[in-house]
């Protein structure tokens, strides 16, 4: 597991690809009153890359040539799909040192592997030459970063048991996107003990202006909050997430992420509904819609209390909370009449004022739970 600097990593990490710039050049002072707000407010993970252009020298002058070393954690990658030789691979890595001046790096990632680069990474010998960094103490933590589906992450995973952490890309919007599958990276992470570091938890800025119908939604209940601290929320109250990374590119943004994040609370009921209606109107959710009228209850011939059974499974499908959905789910069955008990007798679904499926959706549940 990663190392522990004290304490918990805190929850908001500043990404460091999109910073400031005065013309085409990165804008090192306000880069500078940006790092002091940062860690001023309790923050220690510093996320950049090779391929960041100007990024590992800005955040040696901004931060490394600034604070002392156990002030920040930092963490950059190296990116084998631009190098023509197993040679040129491994220099990045002296190259990243001598950019930011660290002297060894808190979390070291092979950048961006996908179907199309991850065997490179293999061909290049670089996993083995990653872990030499380690055994010599100029890498604290291993990972990688992932743009790909399930199946691979799981072979790599599977394949690279000493990794300590990976970085995926989770946000709301793409919780079901078949081109992102995020709650199925997500899992698959999770199953294999690894704890998470969250890239585009915004998706890129979109959801910090999501569609009128969402920010209504979101304004209703927290009037002054921004459309982005849902999202970042969102995935920060994931279980196993190490921090989530804001790709911060003004003081206006990082004074609202610390606004929220500086005493994190994680998503509440009421947030975690409303984040799975946002899902639902942006056409990426496999949650039950299920407005628990309770009309399919009274005739149950099994007394199934299929409302909360949907509660349950939502709690994983909508907010990936695995636990919690499990938790609950106990609960409801503790006496009996669980989801597997459903004699597909559909008197149910003949009074469902939503048209669902009803017993489809139990027998998922006995998949996801018995």
């Amino acid at each position: 597991m990663p190392v522990k600097y004290g304490k918990e990593t805190p929850k908001l990490g500043f990404g460091l690809m999109r910073l400031p710039k005065r013309g085409v050049v990165i804008n090192v002072e306000k880069v500078k009153t940006m790092v002091d707000l940062f860690l001023e407010a309790g923050f220690t993970y510093f996320d950049t890359a090779y391929v960041y252009p100007g990024s590992e020298t800005a955040i040696r002058k901004a931060l490394v040539e600034r604070y002392p070393r156990d002030r920040y954690t930092l963490a950059t990658k190296l990116n084998a799909r631009i190098a023509p030789t197993e040679k040129a691979a491994k220099k990045q890595f002296a190259a990243s040192l001598e950019r930011t001046g660290a002297g060894y790096f808190d979390y070291y990632l092979l950048h961006a592997l996908m179907e199309n680069s991850y065997e490179r990474y293999e061909k290049l010998n670089l996993w083995d030459f990653v872990g030499e960094q380690k055994e010599k103490g100029l890498i604290k933590n291993l990972g990688f970063s992932f743009h790909a589906g399930p199946q691979l992450l799981d072979q790599l995973l599977t394949e690279h048991p000493e990794v300590d952490f990976v970085q995926l890309q989770i946000n709301y919007a793409d919780w079901e996107n078949p081109k992102v599958t995020s709650r199925a990276n997500y899992e698959v992470a999770r199953k294999h003990g690894k704890l998470i570091t969250v890239m585009e938890p915004v998706k890129g800025g979109t959801l910090a202006n999501p569609p009128e119908e969402v920010q209504k939604l979101f304004r209703e209940i927290h009037p002054d909050m921004s459309c982005a601290s849902w999202a970042i929320r969102f995935v920060a109250s994931l279980d196993g997430i190490l921090t989530v990374l804001s790709g911060m590119s003004n003081e206006e943004q990082m004074r609202d992420n610390i606004s929220y994040m500086r005493e994190f609370c994680p998503l509440n009921e009421e947030e975690q509904q409303a984040i799975q209606q946002a899902q639902r109107i942006l056409g990426n959710s496999s949650t039950v819609p299920c407005t628990a009228c309770r009309y399919c209850v009274e005739g149950c011939p099994q007394q199934i209390h299929i409302p909360d059974i949907f509660t349950a499974m939502n709690k994983q499908l909508g907010n990936g909370q695995m636990k919690e959905a499990r938790d609950a789910y106990l609960r409801v069955t503790s006496e009996g009449h669980s989801a597997s008990d459903c004699i597909e007798c559909r008197q149910c679904e003949g009074v469902c004022p939503q048209h669902l499926p009803i017993t489809d959706h139990l027998k998922r549940a006995a998949e996801m739970f018995e």
